[in-house]
C-alpha cells in the first residue's frame, strides 16, 4: 500500500513538481502515465457497460469531492479516461498523486 493513501490534499501554490519529482511518485501510482510535458498524469478504465461505468463515476466523484481536487473526465459507454494535474501550480502536485491513490484502491475494492 502507497503511503499516498493516508495523505489528504492541501491547498496548493508555487511551483509545480519537476519531471523527477513526478516520476517518483508515479512509481507509487502503477497504471498511470505521465504527459511528455510532465503537467498531468491519466489512467484510462474500461468496464462491461455503461452502468458501471457511471458507477465507477460516481463513487470516484465522492472521494475526488472529499479531498477537494477534482479530474477531468472522458466518460464513454464502456471505458472512463482520469486526467489529473493542479492548475494552482500550472502542471503537478502532490495532490494529483494523492487521488490518483485514492482511485487505484477504489478501482481495487470492486
Amino acid at each position: 500500500m502507497t503511503a499516498l493513501l493516508a495523505m489528504s490534499c492541501q491547498p496548493r501554490t508555487g511551483a509545480a513538481l519537476s519531471r523527477a519529482e513526478a516520476e517518483q511518485l508515479l512509481r507509487e501510482i502503477p497504471g498511470w502515465t505521465l504527459n511528455d510535458t510532465a503537467s498531468e498524469i491519466t489512467r484510462t478504465w474500461k468496464f462491461a457497460d455503461y452502468y458501471e461505468t457511471l458507477a465507477f463515476v460516481n463513487a470516484l466523484a465522492w472521494v475526488v469531492h472529499r479531498e477537494d481536487h477534482h479530474p477531468e473526465l472522458g466518460v464513454s459507454y464502456n471505458r472512463c479516461t482520469v486526467r489529473f494535474s493542479t492548475h494552482s501550480v500550472h502542471g503537478l502536485s502532490e495532490n494529483d498523486f494523492i487521488c490518483a491513490a485514492k482511485i487505484d484502491a477504489l478501482s481495487a475494492a470492486a
